[in-house]
């Protein structure tokens, strides 16, 4: 996603000692909150027979209404994630791909599923070394692989599914066919993403647009062409998609684009069920899925911290997030070398998420000076070794943790004939260095970073949650767990307090940086935290809008009920029953 314009350190420094001076700091908060923190913006949603969370209510109500009517937990999910697609087209759709996590209550453990699409057959390293290419363009033809959303939803279905297909996509195909309202928070991303793909691409607003104009809040914006397609998929399943019409129209289209995507790549498509990774956090077992996404990232970060006494030095100091940066830089150096798909490589995914591993990159920190450079480390030494969210839990204790995303906002900006959606650019996430784990191959999934991820304990569910935004993802989830395991909060302050974001991290897609980066911190630090940041050689710094978008059901055991939260900086909603 595009980073807004951010404020440099200098400046920042001079707003903050002016505010300060003037009385207006930084961490008072926007209501006053008696039960819980001050910078929580509502309290938890708690219901016994069911839990939907996600960014946009009428997904969530779509979720609810299919558990109402005896839907699993991923019937719900399904419903919900179609819904999205058709009312934040700019973060996902079915010409995306999708992962998830799914607590099966009846044997009591937790699937990984793979939903990522591969490469064209027909899409040659030779030929972006023909066209004089240094990098795959993030937008255009040469972007596209393909879409596995589809095929994930059959597979979660076929497995934990209990409604038929058509009553699952009903509400996704009424909202396009009929209309929806565009939320406050979707018209500003329409506008803010949409208006280059407007300008440049006729397909787009023919399908994106109101009369040749963005949507604004409160338009009912409607996609018949969607409808239909999806009334397709309703009526053929996943077939009609990957061996169908669809795939055909996708074939054609695709020779006159430009796009190298085959029928005979879509009929070769398989979603893959894995075993999800994890490592114990003080107590809790925290669940990431395998490469070729990101997840095992957030372990590593989990690893290297639990060796700091993160609660003494309390949220928000400068002490906490020192260490916690420093842990994302060793973290996210591994990720830029070794995270790519498994069918292509030997990756030492044991390694990387080894305790023993995490000690010995843990002693390349200082207390209290700010690393400028690391290099990835050697785990193979180690002998043991934009997007959407969304969680749904029913009452028979299934859970789901489900991330999907047709990459940049937006996507790839394609969109084949008469299908009313977009194609994703996650093609672009490979490498064109020689030698790169990530490098471009036909026939292969590219590094991912959309990840869901659940929490245990003691053997029992204890939290499924998700935190979108690309590189940040990661992060997200460190930081959600940290304030719930370390800080003591509740899921929705653990979404609602102020979040810290990093860059400048060496990245799989072949770019390196050696500066130290910069941390880039929401509202709610005080300038003496920033200060002390500061004097370690940090560079701090602001960044709007790209912080996430988190939802959250977490599970007592002991009341049997469960606890939703959703993304105050989203427009979402966390319902019950």
């Amino acid at each position: 996603m595009v980073r807004f314009k951010r404020m440099t350190q200098r400046v920042m420094a001079v707003v903050l000692v002016v505010a300060s001076l003037c009385g207006l700091t930084a961490e008072l908060p926007a209501q006053d909150r008696i039960a819980s923190r001050p910078f929580a913006t509502r309290s938890e949603v708690v219901a016994q027979h069911g839990m939907a969370a996600t960014s946009q209510p009428l997904a969530t109500q779509a979720a609810i209404d299919m558990l109402k009517r005896g839907g699993s937990a991923i019937d719900a999910a399904i419903a919900a994630n179609a819904v999205l697609g058709v009312v934040e087209p700019m973060m996902d759709g079915i010409g995306g791909d999708l992962f998830a996590l799914v607590w099966d209550a009846k044997e009591q453990r937790l699937h990984g599923l793979n939903a990522s699409g591969r490469s064209p057959a027909a899409l040659t390293l030779d030929y972006f070394r023909q066209q004089g290419l240094k990098s795959i363009p993030s937008i255009g033809p040469l972007s596209i692989s393909v879409p596995g959303c589809v095929d994930g939803w059959a597979e979660l279905h076929r497995k934990f599914g209990r409604l038929p297909w058509a009553t699952i996509l009903q509400p996704a195909i009424e909202y396009a066919r009929n209309g929806h309202p565009v939320s406050e928070q979707v018209a500003f991303d329409w506008h803010y993403y949409g208006e280059a793909h407007r300008a440049r691409s006729a397909a787009f607003r023919a399908v994106y647009t109101i009369d040749g104009r963005l949507p604004v809040k409160g338009d009912i914006f409607r996609n018949p062409l969607l409808a239909a397609t999806l009334e397709k998929i309703a009526r053929g399943g996943r077939d009609e998609f990957y061996k169908g019409e669809i795939a055909r129209t996708i074939d054609a289209w695709g020779r006159r684009e430009g796009c190298f995507l085959r029928a005979e790549d879509f009929a070769a498509h398989k979603s893959e069920w894995v075993e999800p990774l994890s490592t114990n956090y003080r107590g809790y077992d925290v669940w990431e899925l395998p490469p070729n996404g990101q997840g095992a990232t957030v372990l590593q970060m989990l690893n290297i911290l639990e060796g700091y006494d993160l609660r003494k030095f309390g949220f928000g100091s400068p002490e906490y997030i020192h260490h916690y940066v420093e842990a994302k830089k060793l973290a996210y150096e591994d990720r830029a070398k070794f995270y790519a798909d498994p069918a292509f490589n030997r990756l030492p995914v044991k390694g990387l998420i080894a305790k023993e591993y995490a000690g010995e990159r843990r002693r390349l920190i200082s207390p209290t000076r700010a690393g400028v450079s690391y290099e990835p480390g050697n785990p193979a030494a180690i002998r043991n070794g934009d997007t959407v969210y969304l969680t749904v839990a029913d009452g028979d204790g299934n859970m789901i943790s489900l991330i999907q995303s047709i990459a940049s906002s937006f996507g790839s900006g394609m969109i084949p004939d008469g299908l009313g959606f977009l194609l994703h650019n996650r093609g672009s996430s490979f490498t064109l260095e020689a030698g790169h784990y990530n490098i471009y191959a036909p026939r292969k999934r590219p590094f991912h970073t959309i990840i869901p991820a659940f929490v245990t304990k003691d053997g029992q569910p204890f939290l499924s949650f998700g935190v979108m935004g690309g590189a940040f993802q990661p992060l997200g989830h460190t930081q959600i767990l940290i304030n719930v395991i370390d800080f003591g909060m509740n899921l929705q302050e653990a979404g609602d307090a102020p979040r810290i974001d990093h860059t400048g991290s060496s990245m799989p897609t072949g770019s390196k940086s050696k500066d130290g980066g910069e941390i880039l911190l929401e509202s709610g630090y005080s300038y003496e935290t920033i200060r002390e940041l500061m004097k370690m050689g940090h560079k701090v710094g602001f960044s709007l809008g790209l912080y996430g978008g988190y939802q959250a059901i977490g599970y007592d055991a002991r009341r049997k009920v469960y606890y939703g939260a959703t993304e105050s900086r989203k427009d979402g909603q966390a319902a019950g029953y």
